[in-house]
């Protein structure tokens, strides 16, 4: 699963590599988790757009909002077939910007933390489905979830799943609500190539949401 991740770079350079409009104000996070408000990139109009959806998709006839907890990873396996993702797998696909994910490797007793990034330390955009519940009384609520496939090299000695990283040849094949290709835009779903990632142990700071600090990026050990 991907249940941790970060975004750390200035805005101006996440519009400037991923081309979208954003208006909103935009802070480092070093520890975002499920059920907070995360940076997704959707399409309107031929234009990407920038906003902020919350973590953890809740299905539009969903009869209560908290299924959101449950939902933040969609496996990609069967997902065009899944009640919960199959509309918006069609129809509702979006990037989640990111610059490094975290996943527990468990050792004796113990779970260590690993964050995974770039080897070139760039931004990346995470596969990604939204989908809109509305409920009478209340907002409308926009929530998302993270796309997961079998693990490549770098990944799979701590976790059996991780996220999609989409290659930015891909983004605009992904975004366009129009294409309803299954088949296209599951052959999408891959590991991302290993040799342009790497890993390293960080701090247990990051097992608690509440840490939201820089210490939290810092390598124990690189591998």
């Amino acid at each position: 699963m991907c249940g941790r991740f970060s975004l750390t770079e200035e805005i101006y350079n996440l519009k400037r590599q991923f081309e979208f409009e954003f208006f909103d104000e935009l802070g480092p996070r070093y520890n975002i988790a499920p059920s907070q408000m995360v940076l997704a990139i959707g399409q309107n109009k031929g234009a990407r757009k920038g906003a902020y959806l919350k973590w953890g998709l809740v299905p539009y006839w969903a009869e209560d909002s908290k299924i959101g907890y449950k939902m933040i990873n969609a496996r990609s396996e069967g997902i065009d077939e899944k009640p919960s993702f199959r509309q918006p797998f069609k129809q509702r696909r979006c990037l989640i910007l990111s610059d490094g994910f975290y996943e527990w490797k468990k050792i004796g007793k113990e779970k260590q933390p690993y964050r995974f990034v770039m080897k070139n330390g760039q931004p990346f955009a995470l596969a990604g489905l939204y989908d809109i519940w509305k409920k009478a009384g209340k907002s409308p609520l926009v929530t998302c979830t993270i796309i997961t496939t079998t693990p490549n090299e770098v990944t799979k000695d701590v976790h059996d799943r991780m996220p999609v990283i989409l290659k930015k040849d891909d983004y605009d094949t992904w975004l366009d609500p129009k294409n309803q290709d299954i088949a296209l835009l599951k052959s999408l779903l891959l590991p991302y190539p290993a040799d342009e990632m790497m890993k390293f142990e960080v701090s247990s700071l990051v097992n608690s949401p509440k840490n939201e600090v820089p210490e939290i990026l810092q390598p124990i050990n690189s591998l």
